[in-house]
C-alpha cells in the first residue's frame, strides 16, 4: 500500500512569513498614517484660505461701495464722517456704505454704517440697523476671521499721497465729512507673522 506524501509548511517558513507579514502590515499602516495627517493638514489649509477669501470679499465690498454719508455721533452733538479713523471714536475704523440688501422690503435704507475691531485675535465687522445711531441701537458683530495678530488700513489721498489717518489733517471739521480716499490698503497680520495686502480702488 503506497503512502500518501502530505504537503505542507515548516514551522520555519510559517515564521518567514509572519514576519514578512508584520513587516508589511507597518509599512502600510505608516503609509496610511502620514496620508491620513497630509490629508488633515491641507484640509486646514483650505478652510484657512477660504476664510480667508470670504473675509477679504467682505472688506472689499464694503470699501467699494463706500458713501459720503457723514452720520450723528451717539451723543447727538456732533457728526462722524463718512469714513473716519477718528482716535476719538471707539472702532478703529467706521464708514457708510451702500448696497445694503433689504430682501424683506424693510422699511429702512440701503445705506448700512459698519465698523471693523479686533477683539482678541477675532477681526470683528459691526454694523448698525440705523445710520445716525445712539446709545440706545442694538449692534450687530460678526466674526470674520480668526487668528489675526494686527489689521492695518492705509489711505490714499487725492495727491497720491499716503496716510493712516482719515480724514486727512488737512482737511478742516466740515469738509472732511464727505471726503472719500481714492484707494485704501488693507494688511492683516497673522499670529504667526505672516501678512497679507490688499489694494482696494475707491470709484
Amino acid at each position: 500500500m503506497n503512502k500518501v506524501k502530505k504537503n505542507g509548511f515548516t514551522l520555519i517558513e510559517v515564521l518567514v512569513a509572519m514576519g514578512i507579514f508584520s513587516i508589511l502590515s507597518v509599512l502600510a499602516y505608516g503609509t496610511l498614517n502620514q496620508t491620513l495627517i497630509t490629508a488633515d493638514i491641507l484640509s486646514n489649509r483650505m478652510d484657512k484660505i477660504q476664510s480667508l477669501q470670504r473675509a477679504i470679499r467682505l472688506i472689499e465690498q464694503d470699501f467699494m461701495q463706500l458713501a459720503k454719508r457723514p452720520v450723528r455721533s451717539e451723543i447727538g452733538n456732533t457728526q462722524l464722517a463718512a469714513l473716519t479713523t477718528n482716535s476719538r471714536n471707539i472702532y478703529p475704523i467706521e464708514f457708510t456704505r451702500h448696497g445694503w440688501s433689504n430682501p424683506l422690503s424693510l422699511k429702512r435704507s440701503t445705506l448700512q454704517r459698519a465698523a471693523y475691531a479686533l477683539n482678541g485675535d477675532a477681526l470683528t465687522r459691526l454694523h448698525w440697523n440705523v445710520l445716525d445711531k445712539t446709545y440706545s441701537n442694538r449692534t450687530q458683530s460678526d466674526i470674520i476671521l480668526g487668528n489675526v495678530k494686527n489689521f492695518n488700513f492705509s489711505f490714499m489721498k487725492n495727491n497720491n499721497d499716503w496716510t493712516e489717518q482719515w480724514p486727512p489733517i488737512e482737511y478742516n471739521a466740515i469738509d472732511g465729512l464727505k471726503v472719500l480716499p481714492k484707494a485704501v490698503k488693507i494688511t492683516l497680520t497673522f499670529n504667526d507673522d505672516t501678512n497679507v495686502y490688499r489694494l482696494i480702488e475707491i470709484k
